[in-house]
């Protein structure tokens, strides 16, 4: 699981049928947490599929790979990336 920032929206005009109804997010990993607080970050950007009502700017939890797509099973779902969470603070400490 990675730490991310929403960015962007994404709109498709054409997609697999398993993907009505989708929120599809555009993030940008956090590469350390020295750059948690910088905009932009300069990191990799991902698109990915929105389980939470993200905003821009939201601090996210990101699953990739086979895990993206677990909270859909037993239904196949074509996603590589799922935001699966909020993150209202980072503490250090």
């Amino acid at each position: 699981m990675k730490m991310a920032r929403t960015i962007g929206t994404v709109t498709l005009s054409r997609f697999h049928p398993s993907m009505g109804a989708s929120k599809l997010r555009c993030v940008e990993i956090v590469e350390s947490i020295d750059k948690l607080d910088t905009c932009p970050m300069g990191g990799e950007t991902v698109v990915a599929w929105d389980l939470c009502g993200t905003g821009m700017g939201d601090l996210v939890a990101l699953a990739e790979g086979p895990e993206a797509a677990q909270p859909f099973a037993p239904e196949t779902k074509v996603i590589d990336a799922t935001i699966v969470a909020l993150i209202d603070n980072v503490d250090l400490t």
